[in-house]
């Protein structure tokens, strides 16, 4: 059986490796409960933006003024990156036996022939010292799988954070940003989506957690 990961899917397996296992082979879901849909508003919004200064073929004020994007300018391939950005496809490798590892970055730069991947995040209240430990996964992921698909990426990635600060006489929300620059390894990525496939090609794991506690049992 080939299996569909994603740095999320491996996020849950840290989580609970039972819960992962369960998933994966579709035996039962656990609940992601109910999400507000402003994430992703945003998410739509930021990336119009963005495209405006891609045309321009200048970047946003709020990475133009970063002395760490100086000399950079925005990944311009549009239609892989359109491709690329697609949830429903996305970026993504097959190994030999079938089994697909994907996911969908939000933005790219291109810092001289290297590509730097650029996440973005909004939040409601102002970072901790280990808010971007939290993605540190998802960046190496990324980073893996733009080297499979033959690109060269820097050793490291960007977050960028918008912060709702205040709003306007006129009802209009002013959000700060913050760019935070994180290391990237690709080989972390690799070596837990191959721990990944082990676990599924096992028997499922006993260790239940408070989610999939008397779930599946039917396994047992």
């Amino acid at each position: 059986m080939a299996f569909s990961i994603s740095p999320t899917d491996l996020n849950l397996m840290e989580d609970c490796s039972r819960c992962f296992w369960l998933d994966k082979h579709h035996i039962w879901n656990r609940s992601r409960g109910i999400f507000s849909s402003l994430p992703s508003g945003m998410d739509k919004i930021i990336k119009a933006h963005f495209d405006v200064f891609r045309r321009r073929g200048e970047l946003p004020p709020e990475l133009a003024r970063e002395q760490a994007c100086s000399g950079m300018f925005l990944f311009n391939e549009n239609d892989i990156l359109k491709k690329w950005q697609n949830n429903f496809n996305g970026i993504s490798y097959v190994d030999p036996k079938g089994n697909r590892f994907r996911g969908a970055v939000d933005n790219l730069l291109v810092n001289s022939e290297n590509l730097v991947v650029l996440d973005y995040k909004t939040r409601g209240f102002p970072l901790k010292s280990d808010s971007a430990s939290y993605y540190q996964l998802q960046l190496d992921s990324y980073n893996y799988l733009l080297r499979k698909n033959g690109r060269k990426t820097e050793n490291y990635s960007f977050l960028l954070f918008y912060i709702p600060s205040s709003v306007d006489e006129v009802g209009k929300f002013i959000f700060n940003t913050t760019l935070i620059k994180l290391e990237t390894d690709p080989k972390r990525a690799e070596n837990k989506w191959a721990e990944s496939l082990v676990l599924l090609n096992s028997a499922c794991p006993e260790k239940e957690c408070g989610h999939c506690e008397g779930r599946g049992n039917k396994l047992k």
